[in-house]
């Protein structure tokens, strides 16, 4: 169970808490000649943020690429929303909002 949990942490992202720049393991990080599929926790202890140079401790665990967002124990209440992707849940939003858009030009078609 614990090589389960490694391997599921190898491909986590980590984001700067100073900047917002993201380590993603599966792109490495070309500035400082890290190749693709290194994990966050294989980086030196001297590895710094490409973009404003901060220490490896400032770094956060946002998890895999494409997962649902929230806490994981949150994720099974709502309506089934909570289990969406971040894309998911912009394509819901922005797609409710056109559908209503919509609607409301269709009003002036009425007499």
């Amino acid at each position: 169970m614990s090589e389960q949990a490694v391997e599921t942490t190898a491909l986590d992202r980590y984001e700067c808490r100073a900047c917002g720049y993201v380590y993603e393991p599966l792109k490495g990080d070309d500035k400082h000649d890290i190749v693709p599929g290194t994990p966050f926790a294989e980086l030196s202890s001297t590895w710094r943020c490409p973009v404003c140079g901060v220490k490896k401790t400032s770094f956060a665990n946002i998890g895999p690429a494409g997962q649902a967002s929230g806490f994981q124990e949150n994720l099974k209440y709502g309506l089934g929303v909570n289990t969406l992707t971040p894309t998911q849940k912009n394509l819901l939003i922005f797609g409710a909002l056109a559908v209503a858009f919509l609607f409301f030009m269709s009003l002036y078609g009425l007499k």
